[in-house]
């Protein structure tokens, strides 16, 4: 027991030496250091080792340790290191016991012999101690290291196999994945390449469908010029019976084939064949039919060539005879009714100088309208654009959508600046531009009343409400508003004018106002509709002045102007449609106001118009006459006449 105390003391010494106090991370191996990284004194012996070895050198303990040298080995060594130390030990202790018995009792120099003998022993035993205990701690150091490297081959093998394994899934994942997009890529072309077929046939079963109609739409219409000649003809009636029944038949076949088609399917290939040769067939049978009535009337050709030539001559003498005497008949009428065939020499005088002010104003700004300057010509179409594009978008909106126009086309028309196409312009940038804005406006607002109001009869009132404003600060533009009103619309004046014998037909109609071109005279209705918008545009002008304005007065054109184209106009000869049309146009929106101004006077007139100028005894009745003379009735009957003036324009709106 005593020796194990001893044993347990000398491994507390151990403990409590320096090197039993290291310190030792336990994270050392995460960071692959070393266990001893952070230590760097030399290891040494404790202090206690002193007293360890004198207590060893003493026979009890030689004793104890001879004893114990079988038994277990102490706490913190291995049996293999215990025995190995003990049994050296043990002998050399003997043997120098022994020797040292022998000679204890000779001398004092024995007995110092003997202690440096002790010394000598405890130093070997001090060393050998030592250098078991520097082997044990290499042995625990290797051990630790092989476990340490045992765990970290585990943890490499392990990390080596599990990345292998997400390697492996990842390309099994991967050929899966691409398996499934193969599969996916392949199913989407399929599902493409059967919507295109799908698509194609759609396609073409709309496309048959369409050939299909026009098939029958031309079969039927070839059946009907195969009928149409069943009236007197010379070819034989036999031979267009049997032609008219195959006709008949053919169009039964392609109906037949249409009827499927009414089912919801598109026509078939065959279908279509079975069609084409119907018509085929048709075409065949008209080709058949024009020939037998080429040759029959071959036979009649020379006959009737005579017998059209005797009857031209004829009919061109029965004309001359007719124009001559209808001549006549119109200049006794003009002397028993009164009525004129031309206007008034004032009137006549005033549409000349309006002209001629027009054709000066165009000839000062020649040079800059074919400039070839290309900053002049940039200038002269944003001039342009700034005086006809306020124009165009005038409407019945709001009181102050119309101040916002007329004040762009009040600042252009005073030379101040103005925005047109993103850059500033100005009337003033050019000598020539202020004529050729005021030339471009009133042309623009003449083409409004062809157009817009032509179209749409409401919007002749803003149109004209800003133009009388334009008209009243800028006196220039309203002569040349006239100018080409008269132009284009001589009634305005008004002026019917007579055709000269020296005139062409198309002259004639230009002059007239009809447009003339390559493909011939314009359309009556086009030509009335034309006319219809500019007179009404007329009309309001010239009852209306600027609402907003500060000025006080009459319109700068006034009523006065109205009734006078009124009387001229009764005291013309009438022309069919025209004037019936252009009288109820323009008493239809200037009517009320006329009204308000003459009262009775305007009645008379009304009633002269009602009674004798739209006589039907006259021979000028029409369709428009005769709406004409109704509405007078019930305006006569009513006592109310026209159209009164818009709220927009009524009052100020501001």
């Amino acid at each position: 027991m005593q020796a194990d105390g001893l044993r347990w003391e000398t491994i507390e010494a151990l403990k409590n030496s320096p090197k039993g106090k290291l310190h030792y991370d336990p994270h050392w191996s995460e960071r692959g250091e070393d266990i001893l990284e952070g230590y760097h004194e030399s290891p040494s012996l404790s202090s206690y080792s002193a007293a360890v070895v004198e207590r060893l050198s003493s026979v009890h303990l030689q004793k104890s340790r001879l004893s114990s040298g079988s038994g277990e080995s102490s706490p913190g060594f291995s049996e293999e290191v215990h025995n190995s130390f003990s049994s050296s030990s043990i002998l050399s202790f003997n043997n120098r016991n022994n020797a040292l018995s022998t000679v204890s009792t000779t001398s004092p120099l024995a007995v110092r012999w003997r202690q440096e003998e002790q010394e000598k022993l405890v130093a070997a035993v001090v060393s050998s101690e030592s250098e078991q205990l520097k082997r044990f701690e290499e042995l625990m150091e290797l051990k630790q290291r092989q476990d340490l490297q045992s765990v970290r081959d585990m943890m490499d093998r392990e990390t080596k196999e599990s990345i292998g394994r997400q390697e492996k899934l990842k390309e099994e994942q991967r050929h899966r994945m691409k398996i499934l997009n193969l599969r996916l890529r392949e199913a989407e072309q399929q599902r493409l390449r059967e919507a295109e077929l799908e698509k194609q046939r759609q396609a073409e079963g709309r496309e048959r469908l369409r050939s299909l109609n026009s098939i029958q739409e031309e079969v039927l219409q070839l059946n009907q010029v195969l009928n149409a000649q069943q009236g007197p003809s010379e070819v034989p009636a036999q031979n267009l019976a049997s032609l008219c029944q195959r006709g008949n038949q053919l169009c039964s076949q392609v109906s037949e084939v249409v009827r499927k088609t009414t089912e919801g399917d598109f026509p078939s290939v065959e279908d279509m064949t079975v069609a084409e040769r119907a018509l085929h067939d048709m075409r065949a049978l008209i080709r058949l039919q024009q020939e037998e009535v080429t040759k029959a009337q071959e036979k009649k050709k020379k006959e009737v060539e005579l017998e059209e030539q005797r009857r031209k001559e004829e009919e061109q003498k029965a004309k001359q005879e007719a124009e001559k005497k209808a001549a006549d008949a119109a200049k006794e009428k003009a002397k028993k009714t009164g009525l004129q065939a031309e206007p008034e020499d004032s009137t006549l005088k005033w549409f000349k100088e309006l002209q001629d002010t027009a054709a000066s104003v165009a000839k000062s700004f020649e040079d800059f309208s074919s400039t070839k300057d290309p900053k002049t010509k940039k200038l002269k179409l944003e001039l342009m654009k700034a005086a006809v594009i306020p124009v165009s978008q005038i409407s019945t909106k709001s009181g102050s959508h119309l101040r916002e126009i007329f004040e762009k086309i009040e600042k252009l028309m005073s030379g101040k600046s103005v925005q047109s196409g993103g850059m500033t312009v100005s009337a003033t940038h050019h000598p020539q531009g202020l004529q050729f804005a005021s030339y471009k406006l009133a042309e623009k607002f003449v083409k409004q009343g062809e157009e817009e109001v032509a179209s749409h009869f409401e919007a002749a009132f803003p149109i004209a409400a800003v133009a009388s404003g334009v008209w009243e600060l800028h006196p220039a533009v309203g002569e040349l508003f006239l100018a080409h009103l008269h132009k284009k619309c001589p009634y305005s004046i008004p002026y019917l004018p007579q055709r000269k014998h020296s005139a062409s037909a198309e002259e004639h109609h230009r002059r007239l106002g009809y447009r003339v071109d390559d493909s011939g005279v314009e359309g009556e209705d086009s030509f009335l509709k034309r006319m219809s918008g500019m007179i009404r545009l007329y009309a309001a002008i010239i009852q209306i002045r600027w609402p907003y304005g500060s000025k006080q007065g009459p319109a700068p054109h006034g009523l006065n102007h109205g009734w006078r184209w009124l009387a001229q106009m009764l005291n013309l000869e009438p022309l069919a449609d025209t004037t019936a049309t252009l009288l109820f146009d323009f008493l239809e929106v200037c009517g009320n106001a006329l009204m308000k101004q003459y009262q009775g006077q305007f009645w008379k007139l009304i009633l002269l118009l009602k009674e004798e100028y739209l006589d039907p005894s006259r021979g000028q009745m029409c369709e428009r006459g005769v709406r004409i003379k109704q509405s007078l009735t019930h305006r006569l009957r009513s006592s109310e006449f026209g159209a009164t003036l818009p709220p927009l324009l009524n009052h100020k709106d501001k």
